[in-house]
């Protein structure tokens, strides 16, 4: 049911879930997505920003909760969590990290915890929130996952991408980081026109693949979502809808798994010398 009372079409319910809550930079107002002249590039995606901001300030304040109380005799449930979670970070950043750095393990417990966050707000029912959204606010469209949004995962993706820069430049110098690009992986300078070709779309494709992965896989399983909530009625959407939900709690694990891992690989390759 749209905003004016209207009953959804099939078609019309999916892409209206599909709908970003966007403010145009030029006028500082929310864009319609339906209007046919509807801008497509001086937006801001507010939903998305706005969710992702809130899944990193409830991280902060559990773990700082934690901190705060946390006992050194037989901890809590939560406590005993949030222990298991940093003790598996640690062990994975030792494994796979063969630097010296006091960063990475604190990158990579945020990047995990918080992609974890963003990813589980995929959970929650289809049409509660955006129903809020709607028929509370007033807002013509609303989506909650934050990491369903290309340019939310590109741009964690793009952070990580300036971590890489600066440690391979703080590891082998400007000089060695220039060497690197134009001498692998043929070393004549002959070749540098080619190694340069090669190193750096090997370079930037660490980025691309980084941000794309994680939100190819967000992505699908929100539709999966939307198509099982459009296409069934409302008392059997269960049926499909809750084995997927279960299935899918793997899916956001897993995900929030690979990109830390992922940041810890290309951090690490970065800080090696050659």
């Amino acid at each position: 049911m749209s905003a004016s009372g209207e009953a959804l079409t099939t078609r019309d319910y999916i892409g209206h879930h599909l709908n970003n809550l966007q403010l145009d930079l030029r006028t500082f107002e929310l864009v319609n997505p339906h209007a046919e002249n509807a801008p497509s590039f001086w937006v801001l995606n507010i939903d998305s920003l706005f969710f992702s901001v809130l899944m990193g300030a409830l991280f902060l304040w559990l773990f700082r909760k934690v901190a705060v109380r946390a006992t050194s005799g037989v901890p809590g449930k939560f406590q005993t969590a949030v222990e298991m979670i940093i003790g598996f970070v640690d062990s994975s950043v030792r494994d796979m990290y063969h630097g010296k750095s006091k960063v990475i393990a604190p990158l990579a417990l945020t990047v995990f915890v918080w992609v974890l966050l963003m990813n589980a707000l995929d959970l929650l029912p289809i049409d509660f929130i955006p129903y809020i959204g709607e028929h509370i606010f007033g807002l013509p469209a609303l989506r909650i996952v934050p990491t369903a949004d290309v340019s939310i995962t590109l741009s964690m993706a793009i952070g990580v991408f300036i971590l890489i820069l600066f440690y391979s430049i703080k590891m082998k110098g400007i000089k060695g980081f220039t060497k690197e690009l134009t001498l692998q992986p043929f070393n004549h300078p002959i070749f540098i026109p080619v190694n340069l070709i090669l190193e750096g779309v090997s370079l930037l494709s660490k980025p691309v693949s980084l941000g794309l992965r994680l939100f190819g896989n967000m992505y699908a399983g929100e539709l999966i979502f939307i198509l099982i909530a459009g296409l069934l009625p409302w008392w059997s959407q269960w049926l499909l809808s809750l084995p997927w939900a279960i299935f899918h709690i793997l899916i956001i694990t897993l995900q929030a798994f690979i990109f830390m891992v992922l940041t810890i690989v290309y951090l690490s390759m970065a800080s090696e010398e050659h």
